[in-house]
């Protein structure tokens, strides 16, 4: 099983990807770890990167899902993944080129990616969760989950 951990930046996905490997015993993959380095260098600069820049990094995780998955393991995957298309391509690589919390509880100013913030349908088998809960309380509802799908 892999389960993405998705949201605007700032949102907590990091350290709520960290809490949920360390309790689960799962493999973490930080997606910020597979930008190229050109989108690194962009975003240093504040440059907001376009959706051409980010195709080859969502290819890069898409890979590395798919490598957990042919190997049986389960891992936890984090990535901003804010449009639909980003969580399409995650998915289902470059196919899907051809074929977080509730967004309405905090300012869009304050959030930097709100605006093009996606939330995930009911499609994309997401679990929505309020990120003003402490950690722990999510990783317990995550835990709950994992119960009632096994």
């Amino acid at each position: 099983m892999i389960y993405v951990v998705m949201g605007v930046s700032g949102c907590g996905k990091t350290t709520l990807g960290a809490f949920l490997s360390r309790k689960l015993g799962w493999r973490l993959h930080e997606g910020d770890d597979f930008h190229p380095q050109e989108n690194v260098a962009k975003m240093s600069r504040g440059e907001p990167l376009t959706d051409q820049d980010r195709l080859p990094w969502l290819l890069k995780l898409h890979d590395v899902i798919q490598r957990e998955l042919s190997s049986c393991r389960n891992a936890i995957v984090v990535c901003s993944a804010l449009r639909r298309l980003y969580r399409q391509v995650l998915l289902f690589g470059s196919k899907a080129l051809t074929s977080s919390p509730e967004p309405g509880s905090l300012p869009m100013h304050s959030v930097p990616g709100f605006e093009i913030l996606e939330p995930p349908t009911v499609e994309e088998n997401a679990i929505v969760l309020d990120i003003r809960r402490s950690t722990e309380d999510i990783c317990r509802e995550i835990q709950e989950h994992l119960r009632q799908i096994s």
